[in-house]
């Protein structure tokens, strides 16, 4: 090789290393804003987890997070679902005096991006029970171990300090601004979206091991997605406080009702809230725990029809059957698409037969002179099924069977009139009906 042959060599392997080392631009269109604005529930890995599979690639996902915590098995199945949607995303703790404790700083170690706004916090994610802390130090030290290799897993992944986090789990540590800035452990200080983007652009990142760039479009639009109406209704109840009541009341109306059987109005409304409170502590997943509140809803409303509870079956049944509605069905962006105004004409449908039924019931009853005669067959016209000896008959009234005595001679498929009735012999007396 001559010595002008190999001058050309070594410019064209000089000229390939910026290629080599520049990183994959990764294009975004568009930034898709969600909100934690309470305690990490089922309720809220249903609303990330949503959005995280109906969003378009396109769109960088920013949280936006003000939480004191929440469950330990939920953040975990947050973490696990936005990693495997396999795109970045960011966390932003804000507005002013919000902060990411517990379960919301253990979420932002899974970012690819921290920011947080001045006067925030983030860190003290000790694991504790239910309102107490661990006591048992084999328990407390295996929930502590896994939560710090965890983090220090989730560190490593996306280029940050491993320490920091280990501090907030191991010694509840909790970092203004300021101090995670320092720490580096966070991406920026930023007090408006626009600061955000700016801070955004171009940043680098790792994405299954591979590094990229953030190529944000000119004049990037945000879009807010708030959650629905469901979510919204399963986040009061799936407080670990609120679902621990469920439970216990559940268990109690359970209790009566095999200590006095029949009614089956407060075994069916325990069974409703046992499924609450098993969807709240995660028990039992979310889909199927809404599909058998259908499920029992319509069962409520069938046993109407059969047991005489004055209204509060079919009250349990509505109920039962438009919460799971809710939870299942996510509007236009869930997997399964049933529109709210589907719903509730249905809703409605039923509601309106229910109070149709109770108007002509009423009417009904406003033609009984005595209200206690109501359900007897007083007035009524009917026709002859059998006849047997001495003018007995049986007759078909109002859907019903009686045992009838009349003062004639009637024949078999005769309409009858109803001119007495015995509620203690369960027996009718009839004439023929002119």
């Amino acid at each position: 090789m001559t010595r002008q042959n190999l001058l050309y060599f070594i410019v064209f392997v000089l000229g390939l290393f910026p290629q080599i080392s520049r990183a994959t631009p990764y294009e975004i269109k568009q930034l898709s804003i969600l909100s934690i604005n309470s305690a990490i529930t089922p309720a809220t890995y249903d609303y990330i987890s949503q959005h995280f599979r109906s969003i378009p690639v396109s769109s960088l996902i920013v949280i936006k997070i003000n939480t004191p915590g929440g469950l330990v098995t939920t953040t975990k199945d947050i973490i696990t679902e936005v990693s495997r949607s396999k795109r970045p995303f960011a966390v932003w703790i804000t507005p002013e005096g919000a902060s990411a404790s517990s379960a919301g700083a253990i979420v932002a170690s899974a970012a690819h991006f921290i920011f947080m706004s001045p006067g925030t916090n983030l860190g003290a994610a000790t694991p504790v029970g239910l309102g107490e802390d661990i006591k048992e130090n084999d328990g407390r030290s295996k929930a502590m171990n896994d939560l710090k290799a965890l983090v220090r897993s989730l560190s490593f992944a996306r280029g940050r300090p491993a320490a920091p986090f280990e501090e907030m789990i191991d010694k509840a540590r909790s970092y203004t601004d300021q101090e995670a800035l320092k720490a580096k452990i966070i991406d920026g200080v930023v007090n408006t979206q626009e600061e955000l983007i700016k801070l955004l652009s171009s940043k680098e990142f790792k994405l299954e091991g591979t590094m990229r760039t953030l190529s944000l479009a000119p004049g990037l639009a945000a879009t807010e997605h708030q959650p629905t109406l469901g979510q919204r209704i399963l986040e009061v109840l799936a407080n670990p406080s609120t679902a621990y009541i469920l439970f216990l009341v559940g268990v109690a109306l359970i209790y009566f009702e095999f200590q006095a059987p029949g009614g089956y109005v407060a075994g069916s409304v325990g069974v409703c809230l046992l499924i609450l409170a098993a969807i709240a502590f995660q028990v039992l997943p979310l889909d199927w725990g809404s599909f058998g509140l259908i499920i029992i809803g319509i069962c409520l409303l069938v046993l109407e029809v059969f047991i005489t509870s004055y209204g509060l079956l079919s009250i349990a049944g509505v109920a039962a059957f438009v919460a799971g509605s809710l939870f299942l069905f996510h509007g236009d962006a869930g997997f399964i698409s049933v529109k709210y105004s589907v719903i509730f004409s249905t809703l409605a449908g039923v509601v309106s037969a229910g109070l149709l039924i109770v108007w002509l019931l009423y009417k009904e009853r406003k033609k009984v002179v005595t209200p206690s005669h109501f359900f007897l067959p007083q007035d009524a016209t009917g026709q002859i099924l059998t006849k047997s000896s001495n003018q007995v008959y049986q007759v078909k009234v109002k859907g019903e069977i009686w045992k009838a005595i009349s003062e004639e001679d009637l024949a078999i498929g005769e309409q009858v009139s109803v001119v007495a009735v015995n509620a203690q012999e369960l027996s009718i007396k009839i004439k023929k009906n002119f």
